[in-house]
């Protein structure tokens, strides 16, 4: 019987316990120092890369700039995932304007549609109706979707998905800017029209600056560069913090359900800056307002509570995330390969 089907008799305490414990550290409190330095730098990262873009000019070398760049993208929604959970700044309305910043104008997504998307996410991770990030889409997440796929490519997709998921990775940033998008159109978007005025400075600035700047072919590269690069690191943040891990029924604690279906990936500092402190998924889940550099003093402590209590804490190395989510996708497919 695995520790999901056998709940602690005092469940509903659990979680209070753990809370008191990591409020007794300190680990809830504000680190601004940290964000101050964190923001600059990235800022900086930015600025410096788009100021070497134009130096650079019409040239090949450019596409060494859309591989710094597309780094830089990814860090800035690092920092927008921050700014969401309301872990730089205390209240909501400098929050969502740096959000909308680092968001629309930065990166080109609607910061408000992926709050709300992650938001769901939170909520309910892996839950197979509940959590958007395993709504089968290009890839499917359990048996049961990839049983009723229809139509010739989607199961050719889900058949050999294992093998697609990098590639399919770099068109995550490209996704994103049409779920944003759609996202505007249908309404479910708050302040549609500032959301989409910033979305639309991005993606005019952008593109301008391309076409400005660069002949139509080194355009086309440093645009298929950028972007291609900015998807998959971007996706290779988030794909080894629940893929094949166990999917809730609903029953579960919110202790259990967030630590059960959430990973840890060990690492030193160059993995955290790396991730955003993304490693530490089963802290950020427990406590998603916990500033990133705290995250890594919390680990140890709830990996000895979840002990103390008997619910399994998982943890790999990076390049073995990768591999247990690699397995599932092959895993999921398999029934459709036979």
């Amino acid at each position: 019987m695995t520790t999901m089907e056998r709940p602690r008799a005092t469940a509903g305490s659990d979680f209070a316990e753990l809370g008191r414990r990591i409020t007794e550290a300190k680990l809830l409190d504000r680190t601004p120092g940290y964000y101050a330095f964190r923001l600059s730098a990235v800022g900086l990262l930015l600025v410096g890369t788009w100021t070497a873009f134009f130096l650079v000019g019409s040239s090949w070398w450019t596409l060494a700039v859309a591989v710094v760049l597309a780094v830089a993208f990814a860090q800035l929604a690092l920092v927008a995932h921050d700014l969401a959970h309301r872990q730089v700044f205390r209240t909501n309305k400098p929050s969502a304007r740096a959000g909308l910043i680092a968001g629309n104008i930065g990166i080109g997504m609607s910061y408000a549609y992926w709050m709300d998307k992650h938001t769901k996410h939170h909520a309910n991770p892996n839950h197979d109706d509940l959590d958007p990030d395993v709504a089968p889409a290009a890839l499917v997440w359990s048996v049961e979707d990839a049983a009723v796929r229809k139509g010739r490519i989607n199961r050719w997709l889900t058949r050999n998905q294992a093998w697609l998921f990098f590639p399919l990775l770099t068109l995550l940033g490209l996704s994103l800017r049409k779920d944003s998008i759609d996202a505007l159109r249908n309404g479910t978007v708050k302040r549609r029209g500032l959301e989409g005025t910033l979305l639309a400075v991005h993606i005019v600035g952008y593109l301008a600056a391309l076409l400005i700047v660069l002949s139509p072919l080194q355009a086309l590269a440093f645009f298929v560069v950028h972007q291609a690069l900015f998807g998959v690191y971007l996706g290779m943040t988030f794909a080894p913090n629940h893929k094949g891990m166990p999917h809730p029924t609903g029953d579960e604690d919110f202790l259990r359900k967030q630590v059960l279906t959430s990973r840890n990936v060990r690492g030193g500092i160059l993995t955290d800056i790396a991730l955003g402190g993304l490693n530490y998924q089963i802290e950020h889940h427990l406590f998603p307002g916990m500033p990133t550099p705290n995250l890594r003093k919390a680990q140890p402590i709830v990996e000895a509570y979840c002990k103390e209590i008997g619910v399994s804490y998982e943890m790999t190395g990076l390049i073995e995330s990768y591999r247990m989510a690699l397995r599932h996708l092959r895993d999921v497919g398999a029934p459709l390969r036979s």
